[in-house]
């Protein structure tokens, strides 16, 4: 009988953010994809006002969620820690090699925190994910008057006589033309870095469930279950092993 070794790994910050952040993604996804092709399905200006504000309200979860688990990075266990998911520093390729060659080879090394690929896919997720959040707080506040930006943004495109905090989204005769157009060039840059980051992001996530999923059953490592649990059950010693008091043996 082949013996398995219990490892406490995710703690519980680190297991709440990414059951949060992925609900948040999904409703992000959806609630958007339903924007951009609002003009196809036939939503009026004030279903789209309504799509906006839900977006953006879920968006403000997704944010502070998302800085909650970057202040996190640096009080957490040694598996949520800056370290243990930024790529590079001594070692680094050489370790992606070994992790590449020993998993072609049907050997695969195991990891207690994310292996030297997972270290990259999930940098690259949260890069994608800051930039998202970014540009989309400066979208809100150029379509719905929404902070951090919206007051500045109101008070730049009000027309004369009207205070800005009353400005209403897709109320034209509330704007000052020419100021809204400037605003309009101003917001044009982010909306398409929001729009296309967007593409990339939902594609870079659909390869991360996939490597999840191949992993998963390369490895036997209970890579998901641990998301819920916390723990990951091995029958090989993984590559980053550490002794301490929350290894047992089942």
């Amino acid at each position: 009988m082949t013996d398995l070794k219990s490892y406490s790994v995710w703690d519980p910050v680190t297991r709440w953010f990414h059951w949060i952040n992925v609900l948040c993604v999904l409703l992000l996804i959806a609630v958007g994809l339903v924007i951009y092709n609002a003009g196809a399905l036939g939503v009026s200006n004030d279903g789209k006002i309504l799509l906006k504000v839900v977006h953006v309200w879920v968006g403000y979860i997704f944010l502070l969620n998302l800085i909650v688990r970057f202040i996190w990075a640096f009080f957490g266990n040694r598996y949520a820690r800056w370290q243990a998911f930024l790529p590079g520093g001594k070692g680094f390729f050489s370790a992606s090699r070994r992790y590449v060659i020993a998993f072609i080879s049907g050997r695969p090394e195991n990891y207690l925190g994310h292996n030297p690929l997972g270290r990259l896919s999930v940098f690259t997720l949260f890069v994608l994910l800051t930039l998202q959040a970014i540009t989309g707080l400066v979208l809100a506040g150029t379509d719905l008057f929404y902070p951090p930006f919206g007051h500045w943004i109101a008070q730049w495109v009000a027309v004369q006589g009207i205070q800005p905090d009353v400005l209403l989204p897709y109320a034209p005769q509330m704007y000052d033309s020419q100021a809204y157009e400037s605003m309009r060039n101003f917001r044009s840059p982010f909306i398409f870095i929001h729009k296309y980051n967007f593409f990339v992001l939902t594609l870079v996530i659909i390869l991360h469930i996939a490597a999840v999923v191949i992993t998963e059953v390369k490895e036997g490592g209970s890579l998901t279950s641990a998301m819920f649990t916390g723990k990951k059950v091995f029958s090989r010693r993984p590559v980053d092993e550490e002794h301490d008091r929350d290894q047992r043996w089942d």
